[in-house]
């Protein structure tokens, strides 16, 4: 398409400005249009233009046909007098795909009225539509002598000089010139895929897709098969890769996508999407590799040893992308019927990490995701990290410390739970800064569990963060929305009382969903020693079962 634009710019040095005239059925003319958001005329720096001939007309850009679009571009042609719509869309310079519509402009529907206005010495009628709730006004010159427009929306209408989208956004006609010695381009050497496959191929080529599972299994068997790309660890309940990020020169938006369900397990379970840093002398790929041994050890006190959760001059613990938390048995357990209910065949869990990713830019980090389960036929899962280039300049030297993460991903490996909130000293972890730095806050993400109906699970529970011996925040988490995500949850219990035990309200989770971190101002913090301390009033175990609180904790700032 490229070579395409640039054959129509050489056309373009031979125009006559025309206005106010009858314009010639015979004739090519182009047509430019500027934008603006609150109807006053303003220079548009791409502004849209239309190539309009009896035979054919190209609705595209300045900058496309000045050979300097930004790929992926996208133009449409509509072939006359069949009015089929082409649209063609070039991802990159040796990358074209193209699709064809012959209904979307008969299939037009306008409400007329009477009003007029004058656009470049045209008198106007106006035509509305409504689309996708938006209310569309086009202004037409019916006697021009041409049919044109800056849209799809009225080509059959007459000349569009004006197309107003809810009253505030302006798409106006600024100039009419004539085109010499043009010709229609031909369309037969374009190769067409479907409307479906178009839209998707074109959505799809405006970001980064880094693949890093592709329906992979976790589950708990003895001996877990590894391959030369993905390992299978701690009974195969934690799957790790490792992944080359592109280096980028700007700040994207960065978003993580899991896909999940059921491979036999039926039950709601603590997954989680993790980088494991290496930049230590030790790290959770040497205990995952060998044994639970290598981790360091934290104690509070109350009798137990926690490994690998706490930073120390040695280790950096796991950090954590993603909490989630699988349904009762989506896909695989679809059969259990109910009246009414349709279930989802997956769930998707989709949540954006933009702010860890200059840990990640142009490096090469262990990505690692986990569910605890205890089922040889466990779930399925697919990991995609997603980068959408928003042109944001890049942050100045951020910071991102990881300084806590109590969730037992080595549970099946022997991995303490993390029931250290039993004492006052909860969970305590100290670190050093060589600078000052602005702007810090915590990325805290919190879950409880386990003491079935009187635990920490199903009881709001207060959780407070102490810098430097200072209550820095303090909240109760608690997730009141649970029954939304019935659908995904297909084995879930039902009891006397006529609820389902994926509705019960939970300590800052729900079965089926994604728990979103909790971002912590903990304003500037000078260079030197500092304390973080998170406390929680955890309850009492319940016969053989006790309650634990799934916690991690990264510093974020800049120098």
């Amino acid at each position: 398409m490229k070579q395409f634009s640039l054959f129509l710019f050489s056309l373009f040095f031979s125009c006559t400005a025309w206005s106010q005239q009858t314009l010639k059925s015979n004739s090519t003319y182009k047509i430019t249009y500027w934008r603006s958001s609150d109807g006053k005329p303003k220079e548009d720096r791409n502004p849209t233009v239309v190539i309009a001939g009896a035979n054919q007309s190209l609705i595209s850009t300045s900058t496309i046909l000045d050979g300097k679009g930004k790929f992926p571009f996208e133009q449409s042609i509509i072939n006359k007098p069949d009015n089929i719509l082409f649209q063609i869309a070039d991802l990159s310079e040796n990358n074209q795909i193209s699709a064809a519509d012959s209904s979307s402009i008969s299939k037009q529907v306008y409400e007329f009225s009477n009003e007029t206005k004058v656009i470049l010495g045209y008198t106007c009628k106006k035509a509305k539509t409504i689309v996708n709730s938006n209310t569309i006004e086009l202004w037409y010159a019916a006697d021009a002598g041409i049919k044109a427009a800056p849209t799809v929306l009225g080509q059959n209408l007459g000349l569009v000089l004006e197309q107003v989208r809810n009253g505030n956004s302006f798409v106006t006609a600024t100039k009419i010139e004539e085109v010499k010695n043009t010709k229609p381009i031909n369309l037969n050497t374009l190769k067409l895929t479907d409307g479906l496959s178009y839209k998707d191929l074109l959505w799809k080529s405006r970001f980064t897709t880094l693949s890093i599972f592709r329906d992979e299994t976790i589950n708990f068997i003895d001996k877990p098969q590894s391959n030369d790309s993905v390992f299978k660890f701690s009974g195969g309940t934690v799957i790790v890769r490792k992944v080359k990020f592109p280096e980028l020169q700007t700040n994207p938006n960065v978003f993580v996508d899991l896909t999940e369900q059921s491979n036999g397990d039926a039950y709601d379970r603590t997954g989680s999407v993790f980088i494991i840093p290496t930049d230590k002398n030790i790290s959770l790929m040497d205990a995952l590799k060998s044994s639970i041994k290598n981790l360091p050890i934290y104690e509070n006190g109350n009798g137990k040893q926690y490994q690998g959760v706490v930073a120390t001059s040695n280790y950096n613990p796991v950090i954590e992308l993603m909490r989630f938390f699988t349904p009762f048995g989506v896909g695989k357990y679809n059969n259990l019927k109910l009246k009414d209910k349709i279930w989802a065949d997956k769930v998707y869990y989709r949540q954006d990490v933009s702010e860890l990713f200059p840990l990640m830019n142009g490096k090469e980090v262990w990505v690692a995701v986990f569910i605890g389960n205890y089922d040889k036929g466990g779930h399925k899962v697919s990991l995609n990290v997603t980068l959408h280039n928003g042109g944001r300049p890049k942050p100045e030297k951020a910071v991102i410390m990881p300084l806590f993460n109590s969730t037992n991903v080595m549970e099946m490996a022997g991995q303490e739970y993390a029931t250290m909130f039993s004492n006052d000293k909860g969970l305590e972890v100290s670190f050093t800064l060589d600078k000052d730095i602005k702007d810090a806050k915590l990325r805290y993400i919190t879950t409880g569990h386990g003491g079935w109906g009187g635990g920490d699970e199903f009881v709001q529970r207060k959780n407070t963060i102490w810098l430097d011996g200072k209550e820095a925040f303090g909240f109760v988490p608690w997730r009141q929305d649970c029954g939304s995500y019935r659908l995904s949850n297909p084995a879930s219990g039902n009891f006397e009382t006529g609820l389902s035990s994926s509705d019960l309200s939970r300590s800052n989770w729900c079965p089926g969903t994604v728990t979103n971190p909790n971002i912590i101002d903990l304003g500037n913090l000078k260079a030197g020693k500092h304390t973080i301390k998170v406390s929680i009033p955890m309850g009492p175990p319940q016969g053989s079962s006790s309650s634990a609180w799934n916690v991690s904790g990264v510093l974020l700032g800049t120098e």
